[in-house]
């Protein structure tokens, strides 16, 4: 699969992004897929990894307007969404947006506020508007959020609940460098944040027409079929307590469709599928108390539903 070429624009944000982030490119790669496949990542991992970095270097690529919220328990969904102020000159309220406004959205530490809070970020993430004092706001044009939560301290936190857990394309972890690439990474910090030294190489409406034409990308009924039937398989699972929900087959579909586009393919494999797949489902997989109990995760249960399930055969091609 990493030997077909890749789409020129998009190479060059990969590039881009690896001038700052060193040994990361599969990361870079599925933030990519979930930017151009309209949806949303939740990045899983200890601090001190790039996670904040990594979304600055995708938004300075691509020129598009980042926002950073650092989400705290005292933080309200007015701090979130923006708040509509009486102005006595002209004797009417107006709108203040707050920094869900932008375009690359980086909710830092998502699970360390009030789940009344992280419903104000929800509404964005799904309609793509916001809504204060009953008059709905249209957010920008791509809007991508990157949340992140750290999965060692729970004290003090609020677990997403599986109705926002859904509304994420992927799941992802960074993981710890390699001794090489951390050694690279303090000689490129050394004088100058790299961060500094690199310039859009695409512009938003570049990005919005890359976004409509993923949306050709044919996908064959019987690669349809095999979403269907790895979802299902979730669903009957004996370690599931809870499957796969469409809205899962639809963004394992999506995703496939961008993650071929990057490959300038405008048709999906089954391999596109297969590379997905974990990412896509595990976080939308809630186990049962004896399968955690026995150490299953949810990615064993992706991997064995992969393995066992028939893999459609003939080329999905127009």
């Amino acid at each position: 699969m990493m030997t077909e070429e890749m789409h020129p624009a998009i190479e060059q944000v990969l590039v881009n992004i690896e001038k700052v982030m060193i040994g990361k490119r599969q990361v870079a790669e599925l933030s990519i897929v979930a930017l151009l496949a309209d949806g949303h990542v939740l990045l899983e991992d200890v601090p001190g990894v790039g996670k904040t970095m990594m979304v600055r270097a995708l938004a300075k690529s691509i020129g598009a307007n980042f926002r950073r919220i650092q989400f705290t328990p005292d933080l309200l969904p007015s701090d979130v969404t923006g708040v509509s102020i009486y102005n006595p000159k002209e004797m009417e309220f107006q709108f203040r947006p707050g920094p869900i406004m932008g375009n690359i959205i980086l909710a830092d530490e998502i699970n360390r506020t009030s789940p009344k809070t992280q419903s104000a970020l929800l509404e964005g993430m799904e309609e793509s508007s916001v809504t204060i004092d009953g008059v709905t706001h249209m957010l920008g044009k791509p809007f991508f959020v990157m949340a992140t939560q750290n999965p060692i301290e729970y004290e003090g936190t609020y677990p997403l609940p599986e109705a926002q857990l859904d509304r994420f394309l992927l799941k992802m972890k960074m993981g710890y460098p390699s001794a090489k690439d951390e050694i690279e990474v303090l000689n490129r910090v050394q004088k100058q944040a790299p961060i500094e030294t690199i310039d859009s190489v695409i512009d938003l409406e570049e990005l919005r027409k890359l976004q409509e034409e993923i949306k050709e990308v044919y996908v064959d009924d019987s690669i349809k079929r095999y979403i269907v039937d790895l979802a299902d398989s979730t669903r009957t699972h004996g370690s599931v307590y809870l499957g796969v929900s469409p809205r899962g087959s639809i963004a394992l579909m999506k995703a496939a469709q961008a993650y071929a586009f990057i490959y300038n393919r405008d048709y999906v494999l089954p391999d596109d599928v297969q590379h997905l797949a974990s990412a896509v489902f595990v976080h939308r997989i809630i186990l049962k108390s004896e399968a955690k109990f026995e150490g299953i995760t949810a990615e064993n249960v992706v991997e064995r539903i992969l393995a066992r399930t028939p893999v459609p055969v003939q080329k999905a091609v127009k």
